[in-house]
Formats: structure tokens, C-alpha cells, sequence
């Protein structure tokens, strides 16, 4: 696989191609900021952990970010688990994904609440999967994985990334390859688990978006399908696993 250098991958993702927004800021100046020594900057955006002792506790910390001023404007993602609470934000427009001022003034704010409960950010415990197909022919394969994912095109850079509307799945980002693989095989292979009543309809889009079925013995448990450069995603579910 014959790959571009993935520092271009990530400066694009924080760049600021047609910069209108006045509170954009760069990663260096995110950083830099006062106050946000919880926080690091992922592929998600301006992501900490907080540890907890308790999901009540956990959910303690929901509740006291739910009540800081402007969270209704720039709704963080939250994931809250017995053991930590994980907070991540971006400003995400039609032509601008990357940490912006009022990223830098929540995360104070989040950060300041955490303290007031006793609780302290574990920054080594941050981190978050971008997932590159490799195609030599990006348009060909996209129309795929975003049916097969249930995903929509980020609306800054929609010809070469899909994110999860949701935002809960991780972001898959499309790599240009000079040439195919050797073996005919593609670059990646990944399994996406639904509820076996979704299994159906997903694996028709996917086919219907140029897909193809390279193996359904094991179903109901999985399918695996492959796009037009060969790389396979399984629909998986929990149907026959006993």
C-alpha cells in the first residue's frame, strides 16, 4: 500500500480551509491556554477523562455539566461509565473542524465542576480510532462504507472523511493509494455490530452501494462484505452465539 504521509491527514483535520469563524484557534494555542491542563486534543476534538468512584458519581458530573452556562450551544459528547466520565468537543461547521475559543472556555468550565465534586482528570486515559480505508478511487468506495456504517460525510471535507451522526462510532478517513495490493485484498477490515433486526437492511444498502458479499456462512452471527478495493466489513450480531 503505497501510502500519503498521515501528518497531512491530521493537519487537514484541524485546518481552517475558508476561515470564517472569529474564535478558531489552532492546536498549539489550545493547548497553550490557560485552564485546560485536563484536556488533550484528539481526533475528536478537545477530549479529558475524569475519574470517578461510582457511576452515581459519574452521573453526579453529567448533571453538574448539564447546568454550566452555554453547554446547550455547544453540547459536549459524553460517555459515562462506573469508573470515569469522558468528555470530547469540537467546533464542527461546513468549513471548519478543529478547537475553537469556546472549546477552550467549556472545558474551563467542565473542568472547574469536576473539581468542585473532587474529582481529577486522568489524561493518559484519552485517546480515539480513526479507521483509513485505503482505495485507488475514493469516490467509488465512499458511497459504500457510508451505507454499510449508517454514516454521513463530514461536511468540511465530505469527498474524503464520514463521521457518525450519532457521534458515538469512530471516523473513518479515506487514504488515495497509487496502486491496489499485491493479493487483491483491500486495506482494512472492520466489524460493525447492529441489532439482528437491522442486520438485513444493512447489508442491502451496502450491497446496493456497490458492495459485495464475500462470505455469509457464519450468518447469523456475521456476513462479511468487501467495497470495490476489497476491504471487508462484517455485519455482526449476537443472533447464534449461544
Amino acid at each position: 500500500m503505497d501510502k500519503v504521509e498521515l501528518s497531512d491527514s491530521f493537519a487537514t483535520m484541524f485546518s481552517n480551509k475558508e476561515a470564517r469563524m472569529t474564535d478558531q484557534i489552532t492546536p498549539s494555542q489550545f493547548h497553550e491556554a490557560e485552564g485546560v491542563e485536563d484536556w488533550r486534543l484528539t481526533g475528536e476534538g478537545a477530549t479529558a477523562f475524569f475519574r470517578t468512584r461510582s457511576f452515581a458519581e459519574s452521573a453526579r458530573f453529567v448533571q453538574a455539566i448539564s447546568e454550566l452556562q452555554g453547554v446547550e450551544d455547544h453540547s459536549p459528547g459524553v460517555d459515562v461509565r462506573h469508573d470515569g466520565v469522558t468528555v470530547h468537543m469540537i467546533t464542527y461547521t461546513s468549513d471548519y473542524f478543529g478547537p475553537s475559543r469556546r472549546d477552550v472556555e467549556l472545558a474551563r468550565q467542565i473542568s472547574a465542576a469536576a473539581r468542585k465534586l473532587g474529582l481529577a482528570a486522568d489524561p493518559s486515559a484519552v485517546q480515539s480510532l480513526l479507521i483509513i480505508p485505503g482505495a485507488t478511487n475514493i469516490a467509488k468506495v465512499i458511497p459504500f462504507w457510508r451505507a454499510v456504517l449508517g454514516y454521513e460525510p463530514r461536511r468540511d471535507s465530505p469527498d474524503e472523511d464520514l463521521v457518525d451522526p450519532h457521534d458515538r462510532g469512530p471516523a473513518f478517513w479515506f487514504e488515495q493509494m497509487n496502486e491496489p495490493r499485491g493479493d487483491g485484498g483491500g486495506a482494512i477490515h472492520v466489524a460493525i455490530w447492529v441489532p439482528y433486526e437491522q442486520a438485513e437492511a444493512r447489508i442491502a444498502a451496502a450491497l446496493a452501494a456497490g458492495g459485495r458479499m464475500v462470505r455469509d456462512e457464519f450468518a447469523p452471527s456475521w456476513w462479511t462484505l468487501a467495497d470495490a478495493a476489497g476491504n471487508e466489513a462484517d455485519i455482526a450480531t449476537t443472533k447464534g452465539r449461544d
